[in-house]
């Protein structure tokens, strides 16, 4: 063998301990993206001019600097700057005289080399964008090497789709900026994120602090749709729980296009780009039903193709109208709870969509490691609350009703009718029953009397036909739970030709249905 190749295959000489070879992880870290020069040019400027933060202060936190010394420089700099206080080395003095970190880099004499160059005023903005970025890289890295040790280990179980899971949300935290930062939120954050959505309520007009459903007066009730709910719709079969979650869809979508068009800040606007799931119908059906709506065209007449020509001009109207309508449907069948959950964060990054439609919670499938179809409905119904907390945004899935309700003489619905799982009513913020009185009259309906009826046959038909007329074309939403207000019942009108709901007129409010 020649001597070179014995050369480089032997060991190389064992190094004394003061001077041995880092580790790997230490050698990691030393090459890990930062731009330290970056980081003291901008907290010069920031201490020169107090203005910066006002640009940069919201997007740039103290744990985006590499440097912990200037993590703790920017903490203070900004919370004096919160309380009014003009920020400089002088009066930064005080914080930090004990600051063995800031000793090391050359104590108060530090503070004042970051304002002896005022050239960093100028690129002040761009050492920002360059901090937050390097930022996000290093938790990329971080998020990448967590997987790697989690893929390798094998001690405890093989879960290769729950391991891609927790990278979809690992991923999607760093995309938004979050990384592992502390979740704790301090108190005077809260309460300005409280105090925009009362005041988001005023600029609507009342009742909206969050997402409209584009009925009054279920707003009225519920206030809207709230970021991080999870609002359960349930009924039984034909009471219209999907032509009510759609109709609540469009109008969410309708709205945040009405008020991006008049100017309204993206804060400020009541609406939402909507994501809807859609586990049972096809994308093209719930097309057909939100085109039926909007032209008035029956849907049935669409289906068949039983349409005049005027009919049919108003439809393309009706779609070239909602060309643009932010309401994305996916109708994958078959979708398993991470899946949903991983597609929902695609959306949120691709559109920054701010309402969610599930319809329905039965059709999704768990992860396959619960055993029973009940602890399976608890990892779903708990799936669905956490992305709603995850993305900050409402989470409405359609629930079924156990056949219960068929058995009783009241037909209305109760929480105990969900359908496989307490776990539904304890994960739901809000709880509600779509319920029409004119689907179970129309089913007692008697024979119509004709002139061979006696007097019995003919009064139990007019009693019915009058009781008819009264719930025709009625419903009634039932708020059978609300963490943040009263329950109670909404009365809603219902037309069947065209799937769609709306505001009942005042004089029929209390007709028909059931009152409160």
């Amino acid at each position: 063998m020649p001597e070179d190749i014995l050369l480089q295959a032997a060991p190389p000489p064992a190094l004394p301990p003061q001077i041995a070879a880092p580790s790997a992880r230490e050698t990691a870290e030393a090459r890990l993206p930062r731009n330290i020069e970056a980081e003291a040019a901008f907290l010069g400027a920031l201490l020169i001019d107090n203005r910066i933060a006002e640009e940069v202060g919201a997007r740039l936190k103290a744990e985006h600097f590499f440097e912990s010394v200037h993590q703790r420089l920017y903490t203070q700099i900004m919370k004096l700057i919160d309380k009014n206080v003009t920020v400089t080395p002088v009066t930064l003095k005080p914080f930090f005289e004990n600051d063995p970190g800031l000793g090391e880099l050359g104590g108060m004499r530090y503070l004042a080399r970051l304002t002896g160059d005022a050239g960093g005023l100028i690129g002040a903005r761009d050492f920002a964008e360059q901090i937050y970025n390097l930022a996000l890289l290093r938790e990329l890295i971080q998020v990448g090497r967590s997987l790697v040790e989690k893929a390798m280990d094998t001690s405890e179980a093989v879960d290769p789709l729950g391991q891609i899971e927790l990278a979809e949300a690992a991923l999607y935290n760093v995309a938004q900026g979050e990384g592992d930062t502390s979740g704790a939120v301090q108190f005077n954050v809260a309460t300005r994120t409280a105090l925009s959505m009362v005041e988001k309520a005023l600029n609507s007009g009342g009742h909206v602090s969050g997402v409209t459903t584009g009925l009054t007066d279920l707003n009225a009730k519920i206030g809207g749709l709230h970021p991080s709910d999870l609002l359960i719709l349930a009924g039984r079969p034909g009471m219209g729980k999907t032509s009510l979650a759609t109709n609540i869809a469009f109008n969410a979508a309708a709205r945040w296009r009405l008020d991006k068009a008049a100017g309204v800040a993206d804060d400020k606007n009541v609406g939402a780009k909507t994501a809807f799931f859609s586990l049972e119908m096809s994308a093209d059906q719930l097309a057909t039903r939100i085109l039926a709506e909007q032209s008035r065209i029956s849907s049935e007449k669409l289906r068949m193709g039983q349409i005049a020509r005027n009919e049919f001009q108003r439809l393309v109207a009706a779609s070239q109208e909602l060309e643009d309508l932010p309401l994305f449907i996916d109708d994958t069948p078959g979708l398993t709870i991470a899946a949903l959950r991983a597609r929902a964060r695609r959306l949120k990054r691709k559109h920054d969509i701010g309402f969610i439609v599930v319809d329905y919670l039965q059709l999704l499938q768990g992860t396959g490691r619960n055993e029973g179809r009940v602890n399976e409905i608890s990892e779903i119904s708990r799936g669905l609350k956490t992305l709603a907390k995850e993305l900050q945004v409402p989470v409405m899935a359609l629930s079924q009703l156990s056949r219960a309700v068929e058995s009783r003489e009241d037909k209305r619905p109760q929480l105990s009718d969900l359908r496989e799982s307490g776990s539904i009513e304890q994960d739901a913020d809000i709880v509600l029953f779509i319920y029409r009185d004119e689907y179970y009259n129309q089913a007692l309906q008697p024979t119509v009397p004709d002139d061979n009826s006696t007097p019995e046959e003919v009064e139990k038909y007019r009693v019915w036909e009058e009781r008819h007329l009264k719930v025709q074309g009625k419903a009634t939403v039932v708020v059978a739970k609300q963490r943040h207000g009263s329950t109670g019942n909404v009365q809603l009108r219902f037309e069947s030709e065209y799937t769609k709901f709306s505001d009942l007129a005042r004089e029929d409010y209390m007709e028909g249905g059931f009152d409160e």
